[in-house]
């Protein structure tokens, strides 16, 4: 071992190490001034401070100039817990989010406003809305779309009774693990508990190894890793964070039946959001009760060239036998084509509601 190469490579680490304390404390002052200049308008929000469009753009950036060899998700990530600190000097923000702890809903909150955000666990999707919506958090953070299970028709139907916006979108690699309690093998469980989604997510994989054990749905995977932990013979089907934070052993990784198994994450809040240059707008349209109805929402896209990337139907809660269509394309509602399409989409459409312009998930 060369002892002598080794001394002065890390002389080299700690002195980059003091560069990087220098300029992050550089970042954070200038995050002050900002902070500063905005209050001293004398109408600041909290939406003042934090920018999705902004964080987008940095991010975007940062992944495009990296070199390596840190990975450009790595980037990401230690960009995301710098700005996530500088912010919390300017205003802490507060996040809730679908719980409770230990969920893929605490990971997006996570990975979307870093580990300097206050976050509050709430029990139900309704929760979160109405949380937001009375000001007790800036932000909520709700699941609405899984790549193998489709649309959570609960977060869509919320969407009918708010005013909130969407402010931007996390997408999040879902792998799931077999859990119990440690010293149990499979043979000796009894009973898998998880949330249904995931139930369903991994039900080849359940039928091939553990064909004749009862399967329970609950209301989430976080619940069923503590119920894991209580329960002799039973295991659970969670992430591994929910297994750590239980005190559970992993049997198995990665037994979702799809190994690019994705699950797509809102936020939500009172903000419209600036375009960033790669954005999605998402809209609530209601038609009339006529043959061709849709056709006329949607051929206006397709002659400009839109991008449409998700149409769903929800019935309306007005009458029966009515419906309700959300769409999400690509592009900001503030740019000339689009606001263009969107007026023609009202003068054939009962009701036209924009659910907001956002950032497109990092990344994606």
């Amino acid at each position: 071992m060369d002892e002598k190469a080794l001394q002065e490579l890390r002389q080299q680490i700690d002195m980059i190490d003091r560069q990087l304390l220098r300029l992050l404390n550089e970042r954070g002052a200038c995050a002050l001034k900002v902070a500063d200049i905005k209050s001293a308008d004398g109408r600041i929000t909290t939406t003042s401070f934090y920018r999705p469009e902004r964080e987008a753009q940095i991010l975007e950036r940062l992944r495009s100039d990296n070199q390596g060899p840190l990975s450009s998700d790595s980037v990401e990530r230690l960009f995301r817990e710098i700005i996530s600190c500088c912010l919390s000097l300017e205003q802490p923000i507060k996040i809730a989010y679908l719980g409770p702890s230990g969920t893929y809903t605490e990971a997006a909150t996570r990975r979307q406003f870093g580990q300097f955000a206050r976050t509050s666990p709430l029990n139900s999707i309704d929760e979160v809305f109405r949380e937001v919506e009375s000001g007790g958090s800036h932000y909520g953070v709700v699941p609405v779309e899984n790549s193998t299970e489709g649309m959570v028709n609960h977060t869509l139907d919320c969407f009918m009774a708010t005013s909130l916006n969407i402010c931007g979108e996390v997408e999040l690699p879902i792998h799931h693990a077999l859990l119990a309690r440690a010293g149990t093998e499979p043979e000796q469980i009894d009973c898998v508990y998880s949330h249904e989604q995931s139930l369903a997510q991994c039900r080849s994989w359940l039928d091939t190894h553990l064909p004749d054990i009862e399967r329970r749905a609950v209301a989430s995977n976080a619940e069923a890793a503590k119920l894991a932990g209580e329960l002799e013979r039973s295991a659970a089907i969670a992430g591994e964070v929910a297994g750590d934070s239980y005190g559970l052993s992993v049997l198995h990784r990665n037994i979702e039946d799809f190994t690019d198994n994705t699950t797509r994450f809102l936020v939500i809040g009172d903000q419209n959001v600036g375009p960033s240059g790669h954005d999605k707008t998402s809209i609530l349209v209601s038609t009339r009760d006529e043959p061709g109805a849709l056709y006329k929402v949607l051929e206006p896209f397709h002659r400009s060239g839109i991008s449409l990337s998700r149409i769903e139907t929800r019935p309306a809660r007005s009458s029966n036998w009515s419906y309700v269509f959300f769409i999400d394309f690509d592009g900001h509602q503030s740019s000339t084509e689009i606001a263009s399409v969107l007026e023609v989409v009202r003068s054939v459409a009962l009701e036209v509601r924009s659910l907001g312009s956002y950032p497109q998930a990092v990344g994606r």
